[in-house]
């Protein structure tokens, strides 16, 4: 599943790939349960994030035979880096959130700095949507936030693969990527 930018940039997935997707399109419909509470428009993208998910499993996971330890694995090194990335959302929720208390700050104070309505600055601070670079220079140069704990430096799935294919054809041995990307 590529980047979602905003969240209903979902209604243009026709399916998911892989296990990544998966995970992602799992946690997304989850977010989305508690967030259809104050945001009910959000009802129909968790609905499309079920049907999809739904189809995957049903294409993927149906047939308990025919699963491979392969398979299995993928799913558990997919889980593994949609962790790591909620681990890095969650820090920088808490964090945002932390710096809004100390300078006397709501979120819909900061929505009004970076330009956004109340409902969608939710979104960017559940991890549903992502902030542009210009809403976190803003962020760090208004509450003093490090761009390390703002700006996430894992690569996605796709992207990491795609590296590491042209790496190989740069045929530079001292080219790599660090551990911390492979997580």
């Amino acid at each position: 599943m590529k980047d979602i930018l905003s969240i209903k940039e979902v209604y243009s997935i026709e399916r998911l790939e892989n296990e990544y997707d998966l995970e992602k399109a799992s946690l997304l419909e989850r977010k989305l349960r508690l967030m259809i509470k104050e945001n009910p428009d959000l009802k129909p993208i968790r609905k499309k994030l079920r049907e999809l998910i739904a189809e995957y499993e049903e294409r993927e996971w149906s047939e308990f035979d025919k699963i491979s330890d392969s398979k299995i694995k993928e799913s558990d090194k997919a889980e593994e880096i949609v962790n790591f990335e909620q681990k890095f959302i969650q820090k920088r929720k808490e964090t945002i959130r932390r710096k809004l208390k100390e300078y006397d700050m709501t979120q819909q104070d900061l929505g009004i700095l970076l330009g956004h309505p109340k409902s969608y600055m939710s979104e960017l601070i559940n991890g549903v949507s992502q902030f542009t670079l210009k809403d976190l220079v803003i962020i760090h140069r208004i509450l003093g936030v490090s761009l390390n704990i703002l700006i996430p430096t894992f690569l996605q799935s796709e992207t990491r693969n795609k590296v590491r294919e042209s790496l190989m054809k740069l045929n530079k041995p001292k080219l790599r990527l660090r551990k911390k990307e492979l997580i």
